[in-house]
């Protein structure tokens, strides 16, 4: 396989221009409303099983709580809107929990309850 940049050379990329505009603001977070922190997650409101395509940015630990509580039947069900896992009791006290957490803050999600 040939190599994508030379291994003699710096690469032109690790330069940048001092023109350059700033990256833009992180987006904010589908569930909790929060700012998304260095690493975001494309979540599929309507999972891909089920014919979704849209994407929309979330925290990790969003995406592995709302992943954890609610099926792929139930999450086509809710669609784009996120009004619908944030009706959910367990889910609201989630986010009412992790809106005073840091927006990189990562803790581990229980699995799913069958």
């Amino acid at each position: 396989m040939a190599r994508k940049y030379s291994k003699h050379g710096p690469r032109e990329d690790l330069y940048r221009d001092e023109g350059e505009t700033p990256a833009a603001p992180p987006p904010d977070c589908w569930l909790c409303g929060r700012p998304c922190g260095e690493e975001v997650v494309w979540h599929h409101p309507v999972p891909k099983s089920r014919g979704g395509r849209d994407t929309v940015p979330m925290h990790p630990i969003c995406q592995q709580t709302l992943v954890a509580h609610f099926t792929n039947s139930q999450l086509e069900r809710f669609g784009m809107d996120a009004a619908g896992p944030l009706a959910d009791p367990a889910i609201e006290k989630f986010v009412a929990w992790v809106a005073k957490k840091d927006p990189d803050f990562y803790a581990p999600i229980p699995k799913k309850r069958k």
